[in-house]
């Protein structure tokens, strides 16, 4: 079976092709995003959309993206709410998991974490917590999406439910775990894999794949520059 392709778009973005050809994007903050190469801002195909919480940078152009392409968005059920009450999403009906549920999306099944960080719109309204994804890509590969988060014990849990073999970690510290914690939390994952973000995107965001590769060197740290594609 194919690898899957994963691209990462700056900061927490990313979007990703099925081995079936679905074309999937998680945390789609591309407009606005000063990393995402315009080359990427406006998709020519989207399918399905995977959110972790509700801060702009991270549902970014969700509900834009849904009604041009009518692609399907996953989102956890309070942050799943709000879109459709305030924004105007449709098509909701099984698309609005709590913590511990899955979604499974014609193979692509999405599974919600748990997840340290806060959540709320641009206008400070709750959107439910956050979460992280578990992503089993029609068979292929799991990936986590660990969300805005710091390391918590309860990632070994993660690893012995789901045993991902790739884990996106943010590491940029300030408003998200930084290469110290990240390595502890490849350490409690047992993932051999990683693909770090929300880092760089602005100044404050100053933790860097050379720390983490350093704290975590028998880890393969696969590094992507915006815009570019690695094989997970």
């Amino acid at each position: 079976m194919p690898g899957v392709q994963l691209t990462w778009l700056g900061h927490a973005a990313f979007r990703f092709d099925t081995p079936s050809g679905k074309r999937v994007y998680v945390d789609p903050f591309l407009t606005g995003n000063p990393k995402c190469p315009a080359s990427e801002q406006q998709p020519e195909r989207v399918d399905l959309i995977l959110l972790t919480h509700g801060h702009g940078d991270h549902v970014g152009d969700t509900v834009d993206l849904a009604k041009r392409h009518g692609a399907r968005v996953i989102a956890p059920v309070e942050l799943r709410d709000s879109l459709e009450l305030r924004h105007g999403l449709e098509g909701g009906a099984g698309s609005d998991p709590n913590k511990g549920g899955t979604v499974d999306a014609d193979g692509v099944k999405v599974t919600l974490t748990d997840a340290n960080h806060s959540s709320s719109d641009d206008e400070l309204n709750y959107t439910g917590e956050p979460v992280g994804l578990v992503v089993d890509v029609e068979g292929a590969v799991r990936l986590y999406f660990a969300g805005d988060t710091n390391v918590f014990g309860d990632m070994h849990l993660i690893r012995r439910l789901y045993e991902p073999d790739v884990a996106i970690l943010p590491i940029g510290d300030h408003f998200t775990m930084g290469p110290r914690e990240a390595a502890v939390a490849l350490e409690l994952l047992g993932t051999q894999r990683c693909v770090p973000c929300h880092y760089g995107t602005f100044p404050i965001l100053r933790g860097t794949p050379d720390e983490l590769r350093e704290l975590a060197p028998d880890v393969e740290i696969l590094a992507p520059e915006p815009g570019e594609t690695v094989e997970v």
